[in-house]
């Protein structure tokens, strides 16, 4: 595994530097090209390096439903856009990246061979991006599985494989710290897999208490600020476990926690998803599900090419993940 020290190197700055980024210090005063420049380095070492091929030729557009600087707070979204990119570099690609605030540029973009969009959007926006090109490939969305290809994760099961291995592990009163989100264009509300999972799965095992239930966004903020609500609210009733919908909340969780003077996982236990670089370096590091963001922006490329080959039906490809139990967690 890679280190901080190593991260530090490659990134130009120092050891003391990264760690306070990968812990979302709130304290540190960097630049949010420093902080990218961090993010982006820990998420390359992670991968594992492939022999590059460059035996094709073209480009493709890959548009990011994120803002650049909203990026930097759910870093699921920029490993699912490294993978594209690493994986285009491997094929000899040329990538134009477009995110949500030059979106209107992809309009004007020429010699597109195909698009891969990142994230979530409306039935709006979808109509609009496919009128741009029919080689369309959506990655964690699948607003239409006849007519588009979409690389996706199961959520629900994912949800599901955290509250089994904290039922296992004896606990009853499990809280949930989640976001909610809007499409970027304002039309609607999105419904979230794993919020849904978490109240209908504990539903069933009489487990649940929505009172130990908490949403804002997908953010390190909103996850500490949510995880503070929650101590102050139910003192020494707060529940034993709680899932975090993504890495980010968890990571902001863990601080509220560790400010409260509340032992992790001693007295709480916290698990989040997606096993985002800097899972590994937050104290105490963090218990995930890992999804596979490298694969699914390689799945991505691959399906594309298959399509500009001239492939006519529409494909949905589920890529799997796995619970990682590290100190955060029994």
């Amino acid at each position: 595994m890679a280190t901080i020290k190593d991260i530090a190197q490659l990134a130009g700055v120092s050891i003391a530097t990264v760690s306070r980024v990968l812990n979302y210090d709130t304290s540190l005063s960097v630049s949010d090209e420093t902080k990218k420049r961090i993010f982006e380095v820990a998420e390359e070492l992670s991968y594992k390096k492939k022999s590059v091929r460059k035996q094709e030729s073209g480009k493709i557009a890959l548009l990011q439903w994120y803002t650049e600087k909203e990026e930097l707070e759910d870093l699921y979204y920029m490993s699912i856009r490294l993978g594209v990119e690493n994986r285009c570099r491997h094929h000899g690609i040329q990538v134009e990246k477009y995110f949500q605030d030059n979106i209107e540029d992809l309009k004007e973009a020429e010699d597109i061979q195909g698009l891969i969009a990142i994230g979530k959007f409306s039935s709006k926006q979808v109509s609009e991006l496919a009128k741009r090109t029919k080689n369309l490939v959506f990655v964690d969305t699948s607003p239409d599985e006849e007519q588009f290809d979409s690389v996706v994760i199961d959520f629900e099961k994912a949800t599901r494989k955290v509250l089994d291995h904290f039922i296992e592990k004896g606990h009853s009163d499990i809280g949930y710290i989640g976001g909610r989100e809007m499409f970027k264009d304002k039309t609607s509300t999105i419904e979230d897999a794993r919020e849904k999972t978490f109240k209908q799965y504990l539903g069933e095992k009489g487990f649940l208490n929505e009172a130990f239930m908490y949403n804002g966004s997908f953010s390190v903020d909103d996850g500490h600020l949510l995880m503070k609500r929650a101590i102050m609210e139910h003192g020494e009733r707060l529940p034993t476990a709680f899932f975090a919908a993504n890495d980010s909340i968890a990571v902001g969780a863990l601080r509220a926690l560790l400010e409260g003077g509340i032992a992790v996982p001693e007295r709480v236990n916290i698990i989040g998803v997606n096993d985002i670089s800097i899972s590994k370096y937050v104290f105490p590091s963090l218990s995930t599900v890992e999804v596979y963001t490298e694969l699914m922006g390689e799945t991505a490329v691959d399906t594309l090419l298959e399509r500009i080959e001239g492939r006519k039906i529409a494909k949905k490809i589920y890529i799997g993940t796995k619970l990682i139990l590290r100190n955060s967690s029994f």
